[in-house]
């Protein structure tokens, strides 16, 4: 892991401004965003879930800071990322509690009585999911904002 950050913070020091990089980032973004969300949506049953999909989704906005600037990056993103760590802890804390508040164990899955068309069975594990979901591109955008910013 270290190492992924050194090679992050190398070529942001050399100040690699590629035209390719950053003329590809801006189509490539939404599309690991989308990806990202899949990852998430299919998490329990197959492989993937909120941690892959943070690391996608945040290994994009790391592409997108070192084309085109942590300053651009944070406009685009909109949201701080100590906002999205937070609220995907609350959002985990939550999914928990609910099995709580119905009378079972903590972190006893509960799950919708009809299903959403499109969708795989919604409960608390997708809404733990989504928190962990958050947590990950909370804190990974971080740490690469702070290391970036450090020079």
């Amino acid at each position: 892991m270290n190492i992924f950050f050194e090679a992050l913070l190398l070529l942001w020091r050399d100040n690699m401004k590629s035209l390719i990089l950053s003329t590809t980032i801006k189509i490539l973004l939404p599309m690991m965003l989308l990806f990202s969300f899949f990852l998430l949506m299919r998490g329990h049953n197959l492989p993937g879930g909120g941690f892959t999909g943070g690391l996608v989704a945040s290994a994009g906005f790391a592409l997108y800071a070192i084309a085109l600037g942590i300053k651009s990056t944070r406009q685009i993103m909109r949201i701080k990322p100590d906002t999205l760590l937070y609220s995907g802890l609350l959002i985990t804390g939550f999914s928990g509690l609910m099995a709580v508040f119905s009378g079972k164990p903590f972190m006893t899955g509960l799950w919708l009585a009809n299903e959403i068309p499109g969708f795989q069975k919604i409960g608390t594990p997708v809404l733990f999911d989504v928190g962990v979901y958050l947590v990950v591109l909370g804190m990974v955008t971080k740490i690469i904002f702070s290391l970036m910013e450090e020079d």
